[in-house]
C-alpha cells in the first residue's frame, strides 16, 4: 500500500515532470502557500533532480494577505510593486517555467470592502500584464496543481474535523490528479491522448456558432473564423509539451467577443477575491454583459464586471462533460482549479491568444477585428450541468449534437 509520503512524491514529480515539463538548465518560479511548505520542499528537490539552474520561490500567506487588505492605506493597495512585476518578467523572458501550488481560503475576504479588493486586482492586473502575456501566449511553459490547506479543506468538507477533512480533501486531490495510479505520468499521457482526440475533432468542424439550451440558460455563441480548439496537454513556444492545469478535464476555445447573446446561469459557486458568487445570471447582448444577478456576492461579481471593458465580455467556452472524475465526486471544491472541471463553463475577460490561427502574432487592433477579447482579467465561471444540451452551427447553417444531457453527444475515433 502506497503511503501518504510516497503520494505526495509521486504527485510533486509529476508536477515537474508533467505539469511543467521542466527541462535541463531551466529556472522555476514557483508560488506556493506558506503552509505547503514541507511539499513545496519536494517539489524544489525535484526541481533540481531534473536539472533545474535555479528555483524561485514566491511565498503567500493567507492570513497576512488578510491584515494587509483590511489595514493598509488604499494608496498602497491601489499600487503593485514595479520592482517586483520586473523581476518577474525578467525571469520569464529568461526561459523560467512557472509553477503554483494553489489552495487559498474561499471565504479569506468576505468581510473586505469590495473597493478594496478591486483596486489591489486592477493593481496588479495592470502591473503584470506583460508577465500575463507570456503564460496565456504559451512563450513559458506553466501549470497549476492543488493543495490542500486547512481552511480550503474545512470550506470543503465542514461536518468534518479539521485534520480529517484535510485527509480526505488529499484524497480526493490525489484521485483527481491520478497520484494514486501506479504511474501517474503514463496515467496522464493516456488522458491527454483522449482530450487530444476531442480537440481534433473540434477543430476540424470549424462551427460557427454554439448554442446553448439548459434551466436558466439560453446563449447563442459566435466562434471567430480559424478559431482553434486546445485541451490536455499544450506546446509552449520552444516546441515542449506541459500541463496547464492539473487536474483538467476540459476542451476550449475562444468566443467572438462581438457575438455573444442570450442569457446563462451558473450552477457551482465561483470563488473570486476571496468572496464566493453563487447563483449569478448573466445576460449578454452583442458579446457584452447588459445585466446580471447573484443570490450571494453581487456587489463581487460587479466589482469583477466593472473591472475594465474586457470584463463584460466573454474570453473561453471550455466543454467538460458531466461524467468527469470531478463530477462524479459529487463534491463542490469552491476552488476554480477543480470546480471548473466538473463543469463546462466559461470565462470572463482576456482571450488565450492562442485559441486562434496566428493569435501569438497579432496586433491589438487586429485581435479586436477578429473577435479576440482583451482584459486584465479572466475568471472561470461554471454553467454547466446534467441538462446542458449544446448544438454546433456548421458554416451552411444546420444544427449538430454535441452535448446532451451534459454529455458528448458525439464520438472521436
Amino acid at each position: 500500500m502506497t503511503t501518504h509520503q510516497e503520494q505526495l512524491e509521486k504527485y510533486a514529480k509529476l508536477a515537474i515532470q508533467t505539469g511543467v515539463n521542466l527541462q535541463e538548465g531551466q529556472g522555476l518560479i514557483l508560488n506556493a502557500p506558506v503552509e505547503s511548505a514541507e511539499f513545496a520542499r519536494m517539489v524544489v528537490k525535484e526541481a533540481y533532480h531534473a536539472g533545474a539552474e535555479n528555483v524561485h520561490i514566491e511565498w503567500g500567506d493567507d492570513d497576512v494577505t488578510y491584515m494587509k487588505m483590511k489595514h493598509a492605506p488604499m494608496e498602497v493597495l491601489e499600487n503593485f510593486p514595479k520592482w517586483r512585476a520586473e523581476g518577474l518578467e525578467e525571469m520569464v523572458k529568461d526561459g523560467y517555467a512557472l509553477l503554483t501550488i494553489y489552495g487559498t481560503n474561499p471565504d479569506l475576504l468576505k468581510d473586505i470592502d469590495g473597493d478594496r479588493i478591486a483596486a489591489v486586482n486592477k493593481a496588479s492586473g495592470e502591473a503584470l500584464s506583460e508577465y500575463r502575456d507570456y503564460i496565456m501566449n504559451d512563450k513559458v511553459r506553466w501549470s497549476i496543481v492543488g493543495y490542500p490547506t486547512l481552511a480550503w479543506a474545512e470550506k470543503v468538507f465542514p461536518d468534518l474535523p479539521t485534520a480529517e477533512a484535510q485527509e480526505k480533501l488529499w484524497e480526493e486531490i490525489f484521485r483527481i490528479s491520478r497520484v494514486d495510479k501506479a504511474d501517474p505520468v503514463q496515467a496522464w499521457a493516456d488522458h491527454n491522448e483522449t482530450l487530444r482526440q476531442a480537440r481534433e475533432y473540434l477543430n476540424k468542424k470549424q462551427y460557427k456558432q454554439l448554442v446553448y439550451k439548459a434551466e436558466g440558460t439560453d446563449l447563442t455563441i459566435d466562434l471567430p473564423e480559424r478559431h482553434i480548439w486546445h485541451g490536455g496537454s499544450a506546446v509552449s513556444s520552444d516546441g515542449a509539451a506541459f500541463n496547464p492545469n492539473m487536474p483538467t478535464e476540459e476542451v476550449f476555445t475562444m468566443p467572438h467577443k462581438y457575438g455573444v447573446n442570450g442569457t446563462v446561469k451558473s450552477t457551482k459557486p465561483l470563488s473570486y477575491g476571496g468572496n464566493l458568487i453563487e447563483n449569478f445570471t448573466l445576460t449578454f447582448k452583442d458579446g457584452k454583459v447588459t445585466d446580471f444577478s447573484a443570490e450571494q456576492g453581487e456587489d463581487t461579481l460587479k466589482h469583477l464586471l466593472d473591472t475594465d471593458e474586457g470584463s463584460r465580455r466573454l474570453g473561453e467556452v471550455a466543454l467538460v462533460p458531466h461524467e468527469s472524475p470531478i463530477s462524479k465526486s459529487g463534491i463542490i471544491f469552491f476552488n476554480t482549479l477543480f470546480d471548473e472541471n466538473a463543469s463546462c463553463h466559461l470565462a470572463l475577460g482576456k482571450a488565450y491568444p492562442t485559441n486562434i490561427e496566428n493569435g501569438p502574432a497579432l496586433s491589438e487592433d487586429e485581435m479586436d477585428q477578429k473577435g479576440v477579447n482583451d482584459s486584465i482579467n479572466h475568471e472561470d465561471f461554471m454553467m454547466g450541468a446534467s441538462d446542458l444540451d449544446i448544438d454546433g452551427i456548421t458554416a451552411d447553417g444546420n444544427a449538430e449534437p454535441i452535448f446532451r444531457n451534459g454529455s458528448w453527444a458525439i464520438t472521436f475515433a
